[in-house]
């Protein structure tokens, strides 16, 4: 017999019991369907189909049309913006306004209707706040805020001076825009709080990818750019808080909201951080980290988040707080971050940038005037912020270059901007007109902080100084110098 023929009838041998075994099954289920034939139907019951919609099968494929359309366009979009040397995360949010009614809506109005349907927003819109939620936790990680030497005092009053004197000027700003582009009802007090935190905010996660795109994230100068933008984040996220409170409740009730938040931060502090370094020191003397452990942080995360929500302050503070009380250098925080980083940044941050897209209406800036008060916006938000880090930086004692070169990077807004104009325009604190003016800021300020970083260290580039401010004892070392 030849070999195929040997083959053949082992093979038939094999499936023989199989095929025997279906086609046994298949005449047996014959014989019950035709048993349950003649059985009546049951009757409707009303409560059971009143639920469904014409037979559809739910919302899941528009929304993973929604998705799929999404991160394609975010990652499309982020690849040129690194192309054109300037951080991802620009690139990504620049994608999700071109899907808004910005671009797409206005140039394919029907196509905007089929990829980003309306009944699938809140489904985004929900992806898209655990998103921040998730990222603001990773923030919160990424703080060190340990300021070795004497540099820890001129560290503090540059950050603060970066707060300070945008948060001033911003409320002054708030003086002419209250009238013509606040919410209707929206107290006076809440409009300039939040116009405020929006001029003072930086985005610490996009800067701190500046400087390691640019190779200068381990020089001195590097350092102190980081840990200015990391104390700058903690207390406008403290503002932030007070502005929440204040536009959600009434005066008195706006004070409790404050008390309890002043001791949900204590107990963070006293309760919170040692339990957190217990649990990492817990995690280090363990060949890995046990998928337990990762998940109890998450928990402790969305419990976070959702006592500052009840408090009545925004659930980001809480996720950002639990992130900053976790040792940012132990094995615990690098696995979370490894394990949830790609998630929030490919899938739900990228829902965040089209949630924001579809909010924002460049169109409704259509005359002159309103464009130069966009630009006044711009310029304003820029002064103050570059301006208060330069003057800061030389009376601490810092050289012109560098004190100019970090009030560039401090300028820098991105998502974190974004994230606090959503909260005032969900709070119905900001019109959709002066969000979209402040996006444009954000959007401008972030985009010229890398070239104009680049220009002011082109000849002398902090990259090839990196002991510039070794001497941490003595502020006239010469990178201080003046």
């Amino acid at each position: 017999m030849s070999r195929m023929g040997r083959w053949l009838i082992s093979a038939f041998r094999t499936l023989a019991p199989h095929l025997i075994l279906a086609l046994s099954a298949a005449l047996l289920f014959f014989r019950i369907r035709g048993w349950g034939e003649q059985i009546p139907a049951p009757a409707l019951n009303v409560l059971e189909t009143s639920g469904s919609a014409g037979g559809q099968t739910g919302p899941l494929l528009p929304v993973l049309l929604a998705l799929t359309t999404i991160v394609f366009a975010t990652r499309l979009v982020g690849a040129a913006a690194r192309y054109f040397q300037q951080p991802a995360v620009m690139g990504e949010v620049i994608a999700g306004l071109m899907l808004g009614p910005s671009l797409l809506g206005w140039m394919a109005p029907e196509a905007l209707t089929f990829l980003l349907p309306q009944p699938v927003m809140p489904v985004i819109g929900a992806l898209a706040q655990l998103g921040v939620i998730l990222y603001m936790f990773l923030v919160g990680t990424e703080l060190d805020l340990a300021m070795p030497g004497s540099r820890g005092r001129a560290i503090v009053s540059i950050s603060q001076a970066g707060i300070i004197v945008p948060f001033l000027l911003g409320s002054l700003l708030a003086l002419g825009l209250y009238q013509p582009l606040a919410q209707a009802g929206v107290s006076f007090t809440s409009f300039a709080l939040f116009v405020g935190v929006a001029m003072c905010v930086t985005a610490f996660p996009v800067l701190a990818r500046i400087l390691r795109d640019e190779g200068v994230h381990r020089t001195e100068m590097g350092n102190v750019a980081l840990t200015c933008a990391a104390i700058g984040d903690a207390t406008a996220w403290c503002l932030l808080s007070l502005a929440v409170s204040v536009s959600k409740q009434e005066p008195g009730s706006a004070l409790a909201t404050i008390l309890l938040t002043i001791v949900f931060v204590a107990l963070m502090l006293t309760l919170g951080r040692p339990l957190m370094e217990a649990l990492a020191r817990s995690v280090e003397r363990r060949r890995a980290t046990p998928d337990s452990e990762l998940a109890g942080v998450l928990v402790a995360v969305l419990i976070s988040a959702l006592a500052t929500e009840m408090i009545g302050i925004h659930a980001l503070f809480g996720a950002f707080l639990l992130g900053a009380v976790l040792p940012h250098r132990s094995r615990l925080a690098s696995d979370l971050g490894q394990r949830i980083t790609g998630v929030v940044q490919v899938l739900l941050l990228p829902a965040f940038f089209a949630f924001t897209g579809l909010r924002t209406e460049i169109r409704l800036l259509d005359t002159v005037d309103e464009w130069l008060l966009c630009f006044a916006i711009i310029l304003i938000a820029t002064m103050g912020k570059f301006g208060g880090v330069l003057v800061a930086g030389r009376l601490n004692g810092i050289q012109w270059r560098d004190a100019t070169a970090l009030g560039a990077l401090m300028n820098s807004r991105g998502l974190v901007e974004l994230i606090v104009l959503n909260i005032g325009l969900d709070l119905r604190v900001i019109s959709p007109t002066l969000f979209t003016m402040l996006v444009v800021m954000a959007l401008t300020t972030t985009l010229m902080t890398t070239p104009l970083f680049r220009l002011i260290t082109r000849r002398h580039p902090w990259s090839n100084a990196p002991d510039a401010l070794t001497r941490a004892s003595d502020i006239s070392s010469p990178g201080w110098a003046r």
